[in-house]
């Protein structure tokens, strides 16, 4: 089962602060020990609202509005995708992912919130997802795994 762990931003964050160096040294470590076990698929930080922009569609107007944002509590600090065995195991990943974040919050017993959601699987779609449509997903995304790793990130 893959799972989608959505770190949530905090006013820290959002400010700019970027994570203490033991924030950032417990979770790298947290994602290796992932990566070594084969769980973890992909996973990244990233940058404040104030650096994004959202795109908004609305009865066929084009709109493009400039970050920063103000609803904190709804924006995304970072990602990870895992694959594991059952949500237990999702779960059991995500206190261990929530407790590295926490250190950049300088309270690791108390703070910290992780949204982990499933990704659906082709048995979801149903008929819907026909064969083709499962072929050209397959390519697509193994091109785009080779762009990942050919990025000069």
């Amino acid at each position: 089962m893959r799972f989608m762990m959505i770190f949530k931003g905090s006013e820290e964050f959002e400010a700019g602060q970027p994570p203490s160096e033991a924030a950032l040294t417990a979770m790298g470590l947290v994602m290796a020990e992932m990566a070594e076990k084969g769980v973890l698929l992909a996973g990244d930080g990233l940058l404040p609202s104030s650096q994004g922009f959202r795109l908004q569609l609305d009865e066929g107007n084009r709109r493009v509005v400039d970050g920063p944002f103000t609803e904190t509590k709804e924006l995304i600090a970072g990602f990870c995708l895992i694959e594991v065995a059952s949500r237990a195991e999702a779960e059991e990943w995500g206190w261990r992912c929530i407790a590295a974040d926490a250190l950049g919050a300088g309270d690791p017993q108390t703070s910290g919130l992780l949204e982990i959601r499933p990704v659906p699987t082709a048995d979801f779609f149903g008929d819907n997802y026909t064969e083709e449509a499962q072929h050209r997903n397959e390519v697509t995304f193994q091109k785009a795994a080779e762009n990942l790793q050919n990025s000069s990130t």
